[in-house]
């Protein structure tokens, strides 16, 4: 798109429907609301929603974007915390029809478009027995959680999502399509492992594949006291890797499999994946059941991919009006941290208070600490805060309540997982990447995106 003066040139819908076979949806579009939603809800109204087909149609867009002077954002799965996903009055590219999957059985590889969510990857790799580790939710895009690590299901077996990735498609702020590999382009290779969506936007991924078949796991609720809180910890940061766990300290919400009078008690959702033989998980898992009387106990043999099935849409459920989110690493949990989840848990008033609970390790702590811009390799624990809402008006003091037990918890360290910040600052961004990650995050950005164009995100500015 050429521009001969020094006015950026004028957005055309026309235009983009006239060139693009993708999808073109505008405020006057019967779809738009639901096209421009996201799964935290978002009051913005981009000024248009575009759904293309392929990398050359996200490289038009850019190009469209970068010579209009256009706010830019970019969707996978729609999970965005800070709803960075959606511009207000900006474009938004949707990269929801890009589905694209070729795998390799034999070489255990696969190339997987940036749409495909994570439950439909796993269920198309585990008709070959093999998987890639994702999170805990399977409508997620797998754009977003491989571009800031991807923590989840097999982390301690097979490490983060981005430890799988063997090479991406990328396209550039200057609208270039390139391969990013160890031996191309190797520094914007080694950014977007960790660094976000900062330096383009990643139309696929190559994943190296783990072979995953058969497991145990599912969901174990525990009444959640104290004692079980931290017993649970230290029996999931002592278990084999194959075992990665989250606790979810809550009150029970009234879900139909539950006996209507625990709705409401606090307990300790557990989900849990043995990535092993079955007969194995049971024995490592058997400890976890003596720890009380199971309120709900769905552990056992499952083709890995079921997890996700077992977990639900969960999109479908009511959208808070408000949410309150905080993230940290710890690496110590006593009995004082877990009276103060219980208490925190117990006294709140929102529609649902959370603290989650991520016993690291394993295969993730065993990747050099600057291989990948994910700098928090050694962390013992991930730790979420969380409290939903209905009014807006309370939030203020929810915020407090979760600040508080953050400090309680952190125990006087830094440091949190880009995927779980909120709009919090540039103050919290730096958290996410110590300052020799910072430095050479900021010389990448300089090289493939000097203007910032990628910038509703994380931001990581560009080097002066």
């Amino acid at each position: 798109m050429q521009n001969p003066s020094n006015e950026p040139a004028i957005l055309s819908l026309s235009r983009l429907r006239d060139v693009l076979n993708g999808e073109v949806i505008t405020p006057d579009d019967a779809g738009y609301d639901e096209a421009r939603m996201l799964y935290y809800g978002a009051e913005r109204r981009p000024a248009v929603i575009v759904r293309p087909v392929d990398a050359n149609e996200v490289s038009y867009v850019i190009s469209v974007a970068r010579d209009t002077e256009t706010e830019l954002s970019v969707r996978s799965g729609g999970h965005s915390l800070a709803a960075h996903s959606i511009s207000e009055g900006g474009i938004m590219l949707d990269l929801s029809r890009m589905k694209g999957l070729h795998i390799d059985a034999e070489e255990r590889t696969a190339w997987a478009q940036a749409g495909l969510t994570a439950a439909e990857l796993t269920k198309a790799l585990g008709d070959h027995g093999l998987a890639v580790g994702f999170g805990d939710s399977g409508s997620v895009g797998i754009g977003g959680i491989t571009l800031g690590g991807g923590v989840g299901f097999l982390a301690r077996k097979h490490g983060l999502t981005i430890d799988s990735v063997l090479a991406a498609e990328v396209v550039t702020a200057d609208g270039r399509i390139l391969q990013a590999d160890s031996d191309s382009h190797p520094d914007l290779f080694w950014a977007i492992r960790g660094g976000g969506g900062n330096f383009g936007v990643v139309t696929r991924f190559k994943f190296g594949l783990a072979d995953v078949d058969d497991v145990y796991g599912g969901m174990l609720m525990l009444p959640a006291t104290p004692e079980v809180i931290r017993s649970f910890v230290e029996l999931a940061d002592a278990a084999p890797e194959e075992l990665s766990a989250i606790a979810n300290v809550m009150k029970a919400p009234p879900m139909p499999f539950l006996p209507e009078e625990q709705h409401g008690k606090p307990v300790l959702f557990g989900i849990m994946v043995y990535a092993g033989h079955p007969d194995a998980g049971v024995e490592v898992l058997s400890p976890f059941r003596a720890l009380a009387d199971p309120v709900l106990d769905t552990l056992a043999p499952m083709r890995y991919p079921e997890i996700y099935e077992m977990m639900g849409e969960e999109e479908d459920a009511p959208k808070p009006a408000a949410m309150v989110v905080r993230s940290m690493f710890t690496d110590t949990f006593d009995d004082e941290a877990a009276e103060a989840i219980t208490e925190y848990v117990g006294e709140s008033s929102a529609d649902m208070a959370v603290a989650q609970l991520r016993v690291l390790g394993g295969a993730v702590a065993t990747v050099p600490a600057d291989a990948t811009a994910y700098a928090h390799r050694e962390r013992r624990i991930m730790a979420n805060v969380a409290a939903m809402l209905s009014e807006p008006a309370e939030i203020g003091s929810h915020e407090e309540r979760a600040d508080r037990l953050v400090a309680r918890l952190r125990g006087g360290t830094s440091g949190v997982y880009v995927n779980f910040l909120s709009d919090e600052g540039e103050a919290r961004i730096r958290e996410a990447y110590p300052d020799p990650i910072w430095r050479r995050l900021r010389e990448v950005k300089r090289r493939y995106d000097p203007t910032n164009l990628f910038r509703l995100n994380q931001n990581i500015p560009p080097a002066s």
